[in-house]
């Protein structure tokens, strides 16, 4: 495994960090889901990632159980805050202050920690000043219930202005959380140039498209039953994007590229993320134990730019570069 440093800070993560997103607590018994936990940090990967949303809370749940008896200080646990939870009242959702208040807490509880290392605004909150919002952040860091703060989904400039804002208050704001593969680069046209600047890193999740870019997904063919495509629980409507036959059929043709770097089509979409730069860590899950040794090879894998450019040639234009769908995928009023 390798490390690196999250934004510009001391922080250093594991480069293949593990997100319990859909399945811990939802898709996965929760054995399984701690066996995988356990295979993670067998493969040391140092880092977990979650949110009190997935599964509605159940999911820092299982996490919490399955990290019971490590060293804490050798551990790196990130969750996030935004989405509704509880009963979805009126004030269970978005980044007042309240409702951060009470969702820092309620995290903290489930993942059996008196503190996270990072604690990331899961979207913008277009209700709610965002100077309410990062001095609620402030006061969380201050009382040492997190140490960083983080955003996903942001555009480049609500990154900045939050920035601008957590330097006031004297708090370091270090990471972006966004989707980022292959197929999916739409920060690298304004998010990424913004976050050079200010001295923060991407911890980039569905680095494998959903599963599209591990080659499983067939032109033509019903998808392979117990998959994401097929399982409407499991996600099937983000992955419709991507599933048309012009996009697969360009994605069966990377078999031979990743052949040729010795890796399967998982770990070639893994590997490839973090040949950027400004990728500290990509998110991979699992819902078997396997998964995820297989994952972490492709830790400390360079690519070669000759590789990367037959990448580009494969896929070709089926890649969406559109840095305007970051704001066109937000929420644009609360949910509840």
């Amino acid at each position: 495994m390798n490390y690196r440093y999250l934004g510009n800070s001391g922080l250093k993560i594991s480069e293949i960090t593990y997100g319990n997103w859909l399945t811990h607590g939802s898709q996965v018994e929760n054995d399984v889901a701690t066996q995988c936990v356990r295979a993670a940090l067998d493969a040391g990967i140092s880092t977990f990632d979650t949110a009190d949303v997935y599964a509605n809370t159940k999911a820092e749940t299982v996490l919490g159980e399955a990290l019971k008896g490590e060293r804490r200080e050798s551990l790196e646990i990130f969750t996030k805050v935004y989405w509704p939870t509880g009963p979805g009242g009126k004030n269970d959702t978005g980044l007042s202050r309240k409702h951060i208040m009470e969702s820092i807490n309620g995290s903290l509880t489930r993942l059996q920690t008196d503190y996270v290392d990072l604690y990331q605004a899961h979207r913008y909150d277009t209700e709610t000043p965002i100077e309410e919002t990062m001095t609620a952040f402030a006061d969380v860091v201050r009382q040492g219930k997190a140490l960083y703060i983080g955003v996903s989904e942001w555009t480049a400039e609500q990154i900045r202005e939050g920035h601008r804002l957590a330097q006031e208050l004297n708090i370091q704001l270090i990471s972006s959380q966004p989707q980022y593969s292959m197929l999916w680069r739409v920060i690298e046209g304004e998010v990424v140039p913004a976050c050079e600047e200010l001295g923060i890193s991407q911890i980039v999740w569905s680095p494998i498209a959903q599963g599209v870019l591990t080659g499983k997904y067939v032109p033509g063919q019903q998808p392979p039953e117990g998959s994401r495509a097929a399982d409407e629980k499991g996600g099937a409507d983000m992955i419709k994007r991507f599933m048309n036959d012009d996009v697969l059929t360009r994605v069966q043709a990377l078999k031979p590229v990743a052949d040729d770097a010795g890796l399967t089509m998982a770990q070639l979409a893994v590997a490839w993320v973090l040949q950027n730069k400004n990728v500290a860590a990509a998110l991979v899950g699992a819902s078997r134990p396997e998964q995820v040794g297989e994952n972490v090879k492709a830790a400390g894998v360079k690519l070669e730019p000759e590789l990367m450019k037959r990448i580009d040639d494969v896929l070709g234009d089926v890649v969406e570069r559109d840095a305007g769908r970051t704001a066109d995928n937000a929420p644009k009023t609360r949910v509840a």
